[in-house]
Parts: structure tokens; sequence; C-alpha cells
């Protein structure tokens, strides 16, 4: 059987092939980059993964290294040194403290609010969700500094509380999970209340599991954006070196009057990427689902 494809099928292929280069194209020289010497990413040679050759390592010479001692393979360097010369695995795990600790308050007020707003009837309801999607609108570069002068002065700066409290409430969340829930059939709650079960059961034991399509999704967006969040940590992490999350953690690679250590900064955001790639493929299904709102089967 023979596919033909009109001109505006071609196109559109065209324009989304282009649009998958442009996507994958700082992933690749990431990758690329973080598997070559020094010499090799300021030439810019060595083709997709570099030639691999032995070269001397000069941080291992200016400590009194011989240089048959001090020979490495840029590879094993560059990821080697992306654990060594930077707490990295304390910057991960901040990570996950600060993303996990963030969905799980948003999802326990996104949940119920949404519930409210989708299938209970009360003065104010519209309005609520207006402020809702005003919310929505406002960036948070605009709230910024009072939210960090409301925190320095309760003196929460430098502590996981500054990283995490300020996003407990996402209207993004609310609004996902209010679409998804206007979907579920009234039917269904009815049956839960002639049960016995209160407003807070039928949240929780009813709604919520008819809705992980949905929360999937959310915890998609949340996560990703809190775990490579770096403008609002740069902020509030001025001195506790010991509470950096994995963007702030790429700082440790910037030489200043010793040049950037770009080899090994490039491992650095490879493996700080690769957790939320795997993330993402294995909850790509039910994601796609929660996106478009498909609702109970």
């Amino acid at each position: 059987m023979t596919h033909r494809f009109s001109a505006r099928q071609t196109l559109a292929h065209l324009l989304l092939i282009l649009g998958a280069v442009i996507v994958l194209l700082p992933f690749y020289v990431m990758i690329s980059t973080s598997f070559k010497s020094p010499a090799e990413i300021a030439t810019g040679t060595g083709g997709v993964f570099g030639s691999q050759a032995l070269f001397t390592d000069q941080s291992c010479t200016n400590l009194g290294g011989t240089e048959a001692d001090c020979l490495v393979r840029p590879v094993i360097d560059n990821y080697s040194q992306a654990f060594t010369k930077a707490p990295l695995w304390r910057y991960l795990l901040n990570g996950v403290i600060v993303t996990a600790s963030i969905f799980a308050l948003q999802t326990l007020i996104a949940v119920p609010a949404a519930y409210a707003l989708a299938k209970l009837k009360f003065w104010g309801r519209d309005a609520a969700l207006g402020l809702v999607l005003f919310c929505l609108l406002i960036p948070v570069h605009a709230i910024a500094l009072p939210i960090y002068l409301m925190l320095a002065k309760l003196g929460l700066t430098n502590s996981y509380a500054a990283l995490i409290a300020p996003w407990v409430v996402s209207a993004f969340g609310i609004f996902l999970m209010r679409q998804f829930f206007m979907t579920v059939p009234d039917d269904l709650i009815d049956a839960a209340s002639m049960d016995g079960m209160g407003e807070f059961a039928i949240i929780w034991r009813v709604m919520l599991p008819t809705a992980i399509p949905a929360l999937l999704a959310f915890a998609i967006f949340s996560v990703v954006a809190h775990w490579n969040d770096y403008f609002w940590p740069r902020i509030v992490i001025t001195g506790d070196r010991s509470l950096f999350t994995p963007p702030l953690g790429l700082r440790e690679f910037k030489g200043d009057l010793g040049g950037d250590f770009y080899g090994p900064m490039m491992a650095t955001a490879t493996i700080i990427a690769v957790p939320l790639v795997v993330a993402f493929l294995l909850a790509q299904r039910r994601f796609i689902d929660g996106i478009t709102l498909s609702g109970m089967k």
C-alpha cells in the first residue's frame, strides 16, 4: 500500500522535524561536550563523542603529579569531576527534597480546591475561578522581590522553607485538576454520598483515583519547573552551600579567571537532566492522557 502526502502534510512534517532538531540540538551539544577534552571543546573538534585520546590534567600537575600519572581520558575525567569537584549527590538530594515537598503540598491544596470549583455550588465560585485564572497571568519574576523581602524579615532565607513555601499553592495545578474533575460524572459523587461518604472522603477516595492521569501530568510540569529552577534558589540561597539545588551546582564549574570547566559542567548538566527524561518516558502515556483530559473510561 502506498501513501501519498499532500503539500500541506509534507510542510507540516518538515516543520515538525525542524522543531525537533531545534529542541534536541542543546541536548546534543550538552552530551557531546561532556565527552570531550578541553582542547577539543575549545577548537570544536572531536566529532560527537570526542577522540577519547589521553590528555594531561592540569589540576593534577599543579598539585605536583607527574605527567604520566596525570594522563586521563576525557569522558572519565569530566564525569568524575562532576562528583568530586562539587558535592553533586548533596545537590541532587536537595533537588529531590525540594521538588517532592513542593509537589506533595501543591497536591494537598490543589485537589480539594479543584473539587470545590468543579463540583460544589457556593456563592462566589465563579469569582474564585476568575481569581485562579488571573493568578496564571502573573509572572513569577513580578512577585519575586516582595516574596524575598517577606522571607528575609521572617528570617527564612537560606533554608528549605524559602525554597518550598512560595510555591505550595499552584494556580495551574488547581485549574488543571478542576478541568479534569469537570469530566467526572456527578452520578459517581451522588453514589458516594449515598454510601455515607463525606466531602473529604469523596475527594481522596473517589475523585483522586480517577484523576491519576491529570495528577501525573501536573507532576511532570511541577517537578520539571522546580528541578530546573535557577532563578529563585539563586535569590534565597546566598550563603549555605549545602542547600544548593542541582542548577546552582553548575556554578561550581565556573572558573572566572581560570576559565570555565565546560566538560565537567556539561557532564553535571547531563546527570541533572537524566532523571527528568527517564521520568517523562516512564509516565509519557499517562501524561498525554492527563493533558488531553480524557476523563473516565
